[in-house]
């Protein structure tokens, strides 16, 4: 006999939740047999009041004799859980969506890019781009487009009153370095400190797999950047990832990286040891670590002048034409 806690059975106890869920009043074996056959699952009434005893037990319904089941409180909080976890991966699996959809050449300046699209306010508008230039002037690529409110052609809505920005993403340095045939994974978004201009060591990291929310957007959201420190003082904190290719692709995928930062796809680049962890993150046995500057630190510089932003990460694919240096 299968048991309760078999993941087949813990997955229709969760298709049944929410179809208990969707209904606003008491619902029966029969109607909840007949929705989880539109959603392919073959479970007759016998099977479905088989799995209402196991809800019932963990108190996840209640029973109220002939008109069927409700959900409770309990079963809500579940069906909540179950969400995030079936979110956890979606970031990462998006982002080696997106960098499979690259083909950038770091030698022509040709091709797609990824792309992060953050909106402000319309008023807002020209003291970012001042805070941009203060940035180009000091040799923190730049490279922009603005989107206009209401434009159609990007995933990303720019409401009335706004305006929306794109900027390059950094997971663009792994799409370039996967078409030279070099495999790459991309581990931890994170905090990295800088001290004399020099990174130090990584103050946080998230694992791209490990979360349902993007780590860029995460620490943005914290509001503990300093890029302008840095940029100023060479002291602070930036926005930065890491990736992992393997020891043997290591010289190669510093050519490439060297090319691609002088082609103003990222600021910074800083290639770890073999099967050492790099500024402090840890990599697997046989991988080399690489640590990239996000493509949002100029949006998180905007950020700490007091400007509201609304960022979305590895929004998109664009051509590296659209964009312009401010």
């Amino acid at each position: 006999m299968t048991a309760p806690d078999d993941p087949q059975i813990q997955r229709k106890l969760i298709a049944i939740l929410r179809v208990i869920n969707a209904h606003n009043g008491a619902v029966g074996a029969r109607s909840i047999s007949d929705s989880l056959m539109e959603q392919g699952y073959t479970l007759g009434e016998r099977g479905v009041r088989y799995h209402l005893r196991i809800l019932d037990e963990r108190g996840l319904t209640e029973g109220h004799g002939y008109a069927g089941r409700t959900i409770t409180e309990r079963g809500r909080r579940e069906i909540e859980e179950a969400l995030v976890h079936d979110r956890i991966g979606f970031i990462h699996a998006r982002i080696e969506e997106m960098i499979y959809q690259t083909d950038f050449d770091p030698i022509s300046k040709s091709g797609t890019v990824i792309a992060n699209i953050t909106t402000i306010k319309k008023e807002d508008l020209d003291d970012a781009l001042q805070i941009l230039r203060y940035l180009a002037e000091h040799e923190m690529s730049c490279r922009i487009k603005i989107i206009e409110e209401g434009a159609s052609n990007h995933p990303v809505a720019v409401p009335e009153g706004h305006v929306g920005i794109a900027t390059i993403c950094s997971a663009t340095c792994d799409g370039i370095l996967l078409k030279h045939g070099i495999p790459v994974n991309i581990n931890y978004g994170g905090m990295l400190r800088f001290d004399k201009n020099q990174a130090s060591h990584y103050t946080d990291l998230i694992a791209y797999a490990g979360t349902t929310i993007d780590p860029m957007k995460i620490f943005i959201s914290w509001k503990t950047t300093s890029i302008l420190d840095v940029v100023e003082t060479g002291d602070g904190l930036l926005l930065a990832n890491v990736r992992a290719v393997p020891d043997l692709a290591r010289d190669e995928a510093s050519k490439i990286l060297d090319r691609v930062v002088a082609a103003g796809i990222t600021d910074y680049v800083d290639i770890g040891d073999p099967h050492s962890p790099v500024l402090g993150a840890p990599v697997a046995a046989g991988m080399t670590g690489i640590s990239v500057s996000a493509g949002l630190n100029s949006i998180a510089a905007i950020q700490e002048v007091g400007i509201e932003v609304a960022v979305e990460p590895v929004a998109t694919v664009m051509d590296y034409s659209e964009f312009e240096v401010v």
